[in-house]
């Protein structure tokens, strides 16, 4: 413990070798950091030195590399422009860029919801596009990672990763599914358990994984351009990359982005952490701190080259009080780097023409065959068959966010209709009770399935007529791509990516759908209603409303472009 706190009072202090390595670079310009990337094995041979080393030396270069903010700030700024050009060609030349996207989860091996989708798909998306941007994927193994997946892993290398005292082991294996290599880090002590997440000593686990990824870097053989993180899980790799990283030759001229998915889950811990479990200095404290607290999504603002979110309204809303969740100030404050790209969806996994859940397979064009499905669905369900009935569904998390309250303050309103309702999803006890006895009392309008069932999630898309979807916030949103994708006719809220993605039909001659814009149950019902009204009233225009939407373009292929067209900007 002593020789902790001595080495981290002498952080401040340069090294002989920061000195050596300064003087080398100015009598000679040409032995830059990139110069010394390009050499055989010079990559390579820094990280596996510095394992050989003992801890106490491997602690002592690592603080030498934490400055004081402000000093690290001034010194790159010094960097002449010209020289970072004739230094750096191949970026210019042409035009690659290597991205790696460092992520907590990502289907098919590992998922529990939106993040999930979008790491298993996006990546991928880039490189079908082939324009000069290539992606790969750094994930924990976690023990979900299925025995076909890691027999066909190829093992990589292991090595030991320092984070504050501890030195833990780390593999790394490499996987590659449809063009896109996935890389694996390995240590059962943080990762083999049976959920990704819900663990008391999650921030050390995390903590290892962002210093475990750094560290991963010139093991690849792959130059990497940009570190693309996502969510608290992953927030401390731009942390880390300024603190003690960004000055070794082998990691010159990373850029970081940090896309928040859901800015409610922040990643909050005791201050009195900051060293013992995040190997932080004291004196950083200020700069990951928020409220009392360290809070890793306020640094990764801090410290990211740049932030993302999942869709452009929402990164208007989270810099107001009322959806900033306390970070609307810093974010404010830096929102010269914020931006928001809308999210996709996987439209080979999502079509109605092909998937095998569905009773009967159709398209945009063979629209009139979703009404086999209705019918099959009722009988699953043990809803009268009525095709001239609508079916209402809501498929999502029951939590307050998602706009449940409106839903059960309405549901009384909304039954008195020529209606059936179809709710699918846990959450609160509080909501799945309320549901259960609304399905007893509701004389068989009502079927409430609490659980989560991707396959009956399937036949609920391509069987109803209309989707809910009234939430209070909503960072992007993939239930009303999916329904739209199934020829469902979304009804939502305009908040973050429901407002950027659908569009309101009015009179039932254009847009993909019904748009509401107050949370309360007026407006909502006024949307319900319009929405029952057209399908039972107009039923040349209801259809027509429902193929536009099926036609809806919420591929991954048009968000790739515009996250290509956002790194070839960095």
């Amino acid at each position: 413990e002593n020789r902790y706190m001595t080495e981290q009072k002498g952080m401040d202090k340069p090294t002989a070798a920061r000195k050596k390595r300064a003087a080398a670079v100015k009598n000679n310009p040409e032995e830059t950091p990139e110069a010394a990337q390009s050499k055989p094995g010079a990559a390579r041979k820094t990280p596996q030195a510095a394992q050989s080393k003992p801890r106490a030396t491997r602690k002592t270069s690592e603080a030498a590399q934490s400055k004081p903010r402000a000093t690290r700030k001034k010194s790159a700024e010094k960097v002449p422009a010209e020289k970072v050009s004739a230094e750096a060609p191949a970026q210019k030349a042409d035009a690659n860029r290597h991205v790696l996207f460092a992520a907590s989860e990502a289907f098919p091996f590992a998922g529990t919801g939106g993040l999930g989708e979008v790491i298993g798909s996006l990546p991928a998306a880039v490189n079908h596009k082939n324009a000069g941007v290539e992606a790969r994927i750094i994930l924990p193994l976690y023990e979900s990672v299925s025995e076909a997946v890691r027999k066909s892993m190829t093992h990589v290398a292991h090595y030991y990763v320092p984070l504050s005292w501890r030195n833990q082991y780390c593999g790394l294996f490499r996987y590659e599914q449809d063009g896109t290599v996935v890389y694996f880090l390995d240590n059962e002590y943080y990762f083999k358990r049976g959920n990704l997440y819900g663990y008391g000593d999650d921030g050390e686990r995390f903590a290892f994984f962002s210093r475990a990824v750094l560290e991963t870097l010139p093991y690849l053989g792959w130059k990497v351009d940009v570190i693309h993180c996502h969510d608290w899980q992953t927030a401390l790799i731009p942390v880390y990359y300024k603190l003690f990283y960004m000055y070794r030759p082998e990691y010159a001229y990373i850029e970081t982005i940090f896309t928040i998915h859901n800015l409610e889950y922040q990643g909050k811990f005791g201050k009195e952490v900051i060293e013992d479990l995040f190997g932080i200095p004291q004196r950083e404290y200020p700069s990951v701190a928020h409220d009392g607290c360290i809070n890793l999504m306020r640094a990764a603002i801090d410290y990211a080259d740049r932030v993302t979110t999942v869709s452009e309204t929402y990164a208007q809303e989270i810099r107001t009080r009322e959806h900033g969740h306390g970070l609307d100030g810093v974010l404010n404050s830096r929102a010269y780097k914020l931006s928001g790209i809308l999210n996709g969806i996987n439209v080979t996994e999502y079509d109605p023409a092909a998937n095998r859940s569905m009773f009967q397979n159709y398209s945009a064009k063979t629209l009139a065959d979703k009404a086999v499905n209705k019918a099959e669905l009722q009988k699953l369900l043990s809803l009268p068959v009525c095709p001239k009935v609508p079916i209402i569904a809501f498929i999502s998390r029951l939590v307050p966010h998602k706009g449940v309250d409106l839903i059960r303050y309405a549901l009384g309103d909304i039954m008195k209709e020529n209606v059936q309702i179809v709710i699918l999803g846990t959450g609160d006890m509080e909501y799945e009770n309320f549901f259960r006895h609304m399905e007893g009392v509701s004389g068989g309008k009502l079927r409430a399935i609490l659980a989560f069932n991707k396959d009956l999630a399937q036949k609920v898309y391509a069987g109803a007529d209309i989707f809910l979807m009234p939430s209070r916030s909503e960072p992007c949103g993939l239930s009303q791509m999916i329904a739209c994708r199934y020829g469902t006719v979304p009804v939502v809220r305009a908040t973050g990516g429901l407002k950027d993605s659908i569009a309101d039909c009015g009179e039932g001659n254009s847009g993909n759908g019904f748009v509401f814009f107050s949370y309360s149950t007026e407006d909502m019902l006024y949307a319900i209603r319009r929405a029952v009204g057209l399908y039972r009233d107009y039923a040349e225009l209801f259809m027509g409303l429902a193929k536009r939407a099926a036609l809806s373009d919420f591929s991954w292929d048009k968000s790739a472009g515009r996250y290509i067209e956002y790194y070839s900007h960095l």
